[in-house]
């Protein structure tokens, strides 16, 4: 079985760091950086973004990453996502689409994706339990999308740099040139973010992917790799 077919994303996984040492960031993890949005009332039915696929730097080991967008898994168990792949694998950088509604593992969407390609994702509720998960690539100028059935409690959104799980552990995440997104939407609107929406992403001692502050309009970061 290849590194791709164990492959999956996790709920995000939060770093047990105390209070007064917490940076100045709202949440820290071991799995997700990026913003989060959370409530209990009014469930999220929609999520949209843009973002740049970034480019992977050469590791000395196997390494990976996903750049994506989803509904729910922050506190609960359930997450339906969009978004690509940029692994460095036996030498060797490996970019690709994919989609995923835990717990099941991902299902590669098979058209091409290349490191500075403009990506679109949209997710979106159709009825009470069917949703429509769409990806386009603005560069390459391909569209895919797929009808799926969820039942999660849409209680969170999210726009994350995640280092995935490969055979059941968190792996070693990449080394990226920055991931930009933008014109990020929540139900049709700017989700207005702020730095208690932020996480850092830690490995060991060490902070790895760490999101800058929330542009102008409150609808666009930069996630960068810290070391």
């Amino acid at each position: 079985m290849s590194d791709r077919t164990i492959k999956r994303r996790k709920p995000c996984v939060l770093h047990p760091t105390k209070e007064s040492s917490r940076p100045r960031s709202g949440w820290i993890s071991f799995n997700w950086s990026g913003y989060a949005k959370r409530k209990t009332t009014h469930p999220y039915r929609r999520i949209s973004a843009d973002w740049t696929v970034p480019y992977v730097l050469p590791s000395s080991r196997n390494s990976y990453s996903s750049a994506w967008i989803g509904i729910d898994g922050f506190a609960n168990t359930d997450l339906i996502q969009t978004g690509t792949a940029h692994d460095w694998i036996q030498g060797k950088p490996v970019y690709y689409a994919w989609w995923e509604i835990l717990p099941a593992t991902e299902t590669m969407i098979p058209n091409p994706v290349s490191p500075g390609d403009c990506m679109r994702g949209i997710i979106t509720k159709l009825t009470r339990h069917s949703w429509c998960i769409s990806l386009i690539n603005l560069t390459k100028g391909w569209t895919f999308r797929t009808i799926q059935r969820y039942r999660g409690p849409q209680i969170s959104a999210e726009w994350i740099v995640e280092a995935p799980s490969v055979g059941g552990s968190i792996a070693s995440m990449s080394r990226l040139s920055p991931v930009a997104f933008r014109n990020c939407r929540l139900n049709g609107r700017p989700p207005a973010f702020y730095t208690r929406d932020k996480g850092i992403l830690i490995q060991g001692q060490r902070i790895l992917s760490i999101p800058g502050s929330p542009n102008c309009c409150r609808d666009g970061f930069v996630v960068r790799r810290a070391h």
